[in-house]
């Protein structure tokens, strides 16, 4: 069922990426039958070559960390994997929910009631399902969550549902009021590391963001005639965001939501141009078929969701939003310079003379990793200047090189012998500004048709890249891949070490000099997730009779300490998803630990760690969504328990003594 909703059964499809990329195996093949054997330990020479050597000490799979970074401090008793309908959390710490599917987020938002839902209601409650969670302090006991709604889920949402083709048109309207994003003002219960929903006063900066909301476009892509369509002559406003799934926050205290998978939303890709046909392949969407299986029909509603009839509306969602979470009247901006692929997250840093640097991931099978790098720097307070520092820079996609024998890396996950999955990699740039830097495409086309562009320069394909995070001890960046049951022993490669990957891993990326505007990196895999027992898993080389298992890392964060904090979608080892902690330096590097379980059948977002480590939120998304669940048969009761239905929200933890979130 979370198949359907979420990607329109993505992987049930042919893969959408069909270019002749080499695999690593394929480079490395080459590579020794023209020089023969190459040593181990050649790293050296690869990253001199790439001009990284020398920039840190040894990178992961050796037992050190990228950079200087404190000792782990973690102390908590691992929770033990389970099925339980029940947010479980360690020892010691308590949990409670913040915000519900359907709690008001307007002051005049009417009361959640699951069997007379409207969509005027649902415009001014939480949406439904909740993925990346972003908080604004608001001094020391008050503050502003972000929440994204992904996706809806029509079955568990409606009694009787069948399809969007037969749904009546309110329940499809409730589906286009749900989608977008929260802004919610909270407060701290007491001195504790619990937070509540504020449901009195005026909440100024409470808003809901939707599907049907006004937007504009902004950087070198506005106004191109690919954005073009009937309703907007002028390609520069659109309405609404689709699916948001991962996402970032500015320097400068904004939100940027990614949206993912919004292919799905379309109908009539088979009457389109056939010169757009391939475009549209590339992106998932089907070119032979006028209504898919399964899709909601939003062109019931709105005609431009048909292709047929508005071929190019869909170039018009798959980038990142930025919000401004302090001014409910702001206009949210798509910006078109971090370029259009299904974006799981946005995260920000600061290259080392200024410049703004985003990391993204592509999250399909075989898709790659971005960054973009702003042209000008940031001036701290000097909004106005800052704001426009996301339309103009480079963005780049990343190529990796692995320094071992192709002969060594046959798919099984079996460590080579140089005893570490790692190389060396560049930030290869597709466009900057007006300037584009893949022939046979313009700017503007590079910046509509990413994937394309990506494609023709020969980026990396990846086992479905997720959040990408920039660690604040270490100065390194973890990506997420969460899983990639397609690829095979043939295309295994050092950054994708196993065929049929059920369970993903953990890549850290080690920029030259430590500078996030670097274009050159040494990389490596410190965590290759599943059951302890399999040989084919790694935990940083630590004792793997002492970890907790892991499956499919989505979303990943960290705490003042620098550790490594993994929320999971998936768990292919068939118990409830959950959020680990994991260790990057010291003698436990590598130890991962279950801190929570969510209720079955959800999956964990966010997670975010709050700026006094003492609390922890999480997004409980979809409690309940097995194949067979519906309202008059719930799979879940959480979080109300009784016989009430699921509802996706978000929980925050806490240590019952103050203390330290991983004490």
């Amino acid at each position: 069922m979370t198949c359907q909703f979420r990607c329109g059964n993505a992987c049930a499809h042919d893969v959408p990426n069909t270019s002749d990329n080499p695999y690593f195996g394929d480079i490395l093949s080459a590579v020794f039958s023209r020089r023969g054997a190459l040593r181990a330990g050649a790293l050296g020479t690869l990253v001199a070559t790439a001009g990284v050597a020398g920039a840190f000490p040894a990178v992961a799979g050796t037992g050190h960390t990228p950079a200087t970074g404190r000792r782990g401090g973690l102390g908590f008793t691992a929770v033990a994997p389970n099925s339980a309908d029940a947010l479980t959390v360690a020892a010691g710490y308590a949990s409670s929910v913040v915000v519900r599917w359907g709690d008001p987020v307007l002051p005049d938002a009417p009361k959640f009631d699951f069997n007379r839902q409207t969509a005027a209601a649902q415009a001014k409650q939480f949406g439904y399902n909740c993925d990346f969670v972003t908080f604004f302090p608001l001094g020391r006991d008050r503050g502003l969550l972000w929440v994204n709604h992904e996706y809806t889920d029509e079955n568990l949402m409606f009694r009787g549902w069948t399809s969007g083709d037969t749904a009546p048109l309110e329940q499809i309207k409730i589906g286009l009021a749900a989608h977008g994003g929260s802004i919610v003002e909270v407060e701290r219960a007491g001195r504790t590391g619990q937070w509540k929903l504020v449901t009195h006063g005026r909440r100024k900066y409470n808003r809901r963001i939707t599907a049907q909301t006004r937007m504009v476009f902004t950087g070198p892509a506005a106004g191109s005639a690919l954005l073009k369509t009937a309703a907007d002559k002028h390609g520069t406003t659109v309405y609404g965001t689709l699916n948001n799934c991962a996402g970032g926050t500015t320097p400068w205290q904004t939100v940027l939501s990614g949206e993912e998978n919004w292919n799905q939303y379309f109908v009539g890709g088979d009457g389109v141009p056939e010169a757009q046909k391939t475009y549209l392949a590339r992106y998932g969407v089907s070119t032979t078929t006028s209504i898919p299986s399964g899709n909601r029909r939003f062109d019931r509603v709105e005609e431009r969701f048909d292709l047929a009839k508005h071929p190019q509306e869909i170039n018009r969602f798959g980038w990142i939003v930025e919000v401004d979470p302090f001014d409910p009247h702001s206009t949210p901006v798509k910006r078109t310079a971090l370029g259009r692929f299904a974006h799981e997250g946005a995260t920000t840093t600061l290259a080392r003379d200024g410049r703004v640097v985003v990391y993204m991931g592509d999250d399909g099978r075989f898709e790659y990793i971005y960054k973009f790098v702003s042209k000008d720097r940031y001036i701290p307070g000097y909004d106005r200047h800052n704001r426009d520092l996301l339309d103009e820079g480079t963005l780049y996609v990343a190529k990796f090189t692995g320094d071992s024998p192709a002969a060594e890396i046959d798919g099984s996950g079996t460590l080579p012998k140089d005893r570490a999955f790692d190389g060396s990699g560049t930030w290869i740039p597709l466009v900057s500004g007006k300037k584009s830097y893949v022939t046979g495409m313009t700017a503007q086309e590079v910046l509509v048709y990413t994937r394309v562009a990506a494609d023709k320069v020969g980026a990396t394909k990846m086992d479905r890249p997720e959040d990408i995070e920039r660690n604040p001890v270490n100065g390194a960046v973890y990506v997420a891949l969460t899983n990639n049951s397609n690829r095979t022993a043939a295309q295994a490669d050092e950054a994708n070490p196993r065929s049929a990957n059920m369970h993903g891993h953990i890549l850290e990326i080690v920029e030259r000099w430590n500078d996030a505007g670097a274009t050159t990196f040494a990389w490596s895999i410190p965590l290759v997730c599943g059951d302890p027992a399999d040989p084919s898993t790694y935990f940083a080389g630590y004792d793997k009779s002492k970890v907790s298992p892991i499956s499919c890392p989505d979303n990943v964060t960290f705490d003042a300490e620098g550790n490594l904090w993994i929320s999971t979608d998936g768990n292919a080892l068939k118990k409830n998803d959950g959020l680990f902690a994991m260790p990057l330096s010291g003698p436990e590097r590598g130890r991962v630990r279950q801190f929570l379980t969510v209720p079955y059948g959800a999956e964990t977002c966010g997670p975010l760690i709050t700026p006094d480590q003492l609390s922890v939120f999480v997004a409980v998304q979809h409690p309940g969504e097995i194949t067979g669940a519906t309202p008059d048969n719930p799979f879940s009761h959480w979080p109300d328990g009784g016989s009430s239905q699921p509802r996706p929200s978000v929980a925050v933890a806490w240590h019952r003594q103050g203390k330290k979130i991983g004490s």
